[in-house]
């Protein structure tokens, strides 16, 4: 059974090298996906919150929430934008999810195993270079088609991603007894949520035999299409192979360059900072309330 489907995948992958000429020096696609991303109104003392203003609080975020980007590549290297959108009328730039960062363009290259991407942090200008994580991807036989590709289903496990949000915290009313729960309570939002680990599901086509999906993910026979993992779900749109006007793929340079776990590290620091700050103003912390 295994050595009929590695067979059909083999086929599968060159009559798709054939017909598209992935083999061709100045080959490029161009993919677009969509990213919708829910949250847990309990970190924005979403039991405290009426239901009208959980509702307000989710439309003012829906800009960060729901995003479109484009991956365009090639054969071994991937940039993946987001792309620019007008916003209704009345609503603004949106709520910026994290307040205080923003990520440019993702550039991956399989061959050499690496990425960057240009952050700007509170005003300051970050370049984030690091390896390629390898993910253990389990190969499923499971296929369903998506446009007109048909995708092969792999899954993965990884660490959730830090919640950076400045507005989780404890209730106003929830104060420490003793000093145990003080010390409890100081743990807790020196590390708000565990790490802990989430179940990623993905779509591939073999038909496009390119090693790259969106965001970060990459590793498979086949583009990725489709990405569901934790509250995040990546969906492809619409395709364009070789198209007319292709777009030079530009590796990121600008910024002071750092690891992802020092960025990580940063942005965490910056993070509390903010949290102490939002507290102060809620008043627990003796602050005045804007």
């Amino acid at each position: 059974m295994l050595f009929h489907l590695l067979n059909r995948r083999i086929a599968i992958i060159l009559m798709g090298a054939s017909l598209l000429s992935f083999g061709q020096t100045n080959f490029q696609g161009q993919a677009y996906y969509e990213s919708k991303t829910t949250i847990d109104m309990n970190n924005f003392g979403g039991g405290q919150l009426s239901e009208e203003r959980k509702k307000q609080i989710a439309d003012r975020m829906k800009s960060a929430l729901e995003k479109t980007y484009v991956l365009i590549f090639n054969q071994t290297e991937s940039l993946y934008r987001e792309e620019e959108r007008l916003e209704a009328p009345g609503q603004g730039r949106g709520f910026r999810f994290g307040m205080m960062s923003t990520g440019g363009d993702l550039y991956k290259n399989v061959k050499l195993k690496q990425y960057l991407q240009e952050q700007e942090l509170m005003g300051k200008q970050f370049l984030v270079k690091d390896s390629l994580q390898d993910i253990k991807w389990q190969l499923g036989s499971e296929t369903k088609t998506i446009g007109q590709y048909t995708c092969f289903k792999a899954t993965a496990t990884k660490k959730a991603d830090f919640d950076f949000s400045p507005f989780r915290r404890r209730p106003a009313n929830d104060k420490p007894q003793d000093s145990t729960n003080t010390q409890n309570d100081k743990k807790n939002e020196e590390d708000p949520e565990p790490s802990r680990e989430v179940v990623v599901t993905v779509w591939y086509t073999p038909q496009i035999p390119i090693n790259q999906g969106p965001d970060t993910y990459w590793g498979l026979p086949g583009l990725i299409l489709e990405v569901n993992a934790d509250r995040t779900t990546i969906l492809c749109s619409k395709i364009i192979i070789n198209p007319s006007d292709k777009e030079t793929i530009k590796v990121p340079s600008k910024g002071k360059e750092v690891s992802q776990s020092e960025y990580d590290q940063i942005m965490k620091e910056k993070t509390e900072e903010m949290r102490e700050m939002f507290r102060g103003r809620g008043g627990r912390g003796g602050g005045r309330r804007p």
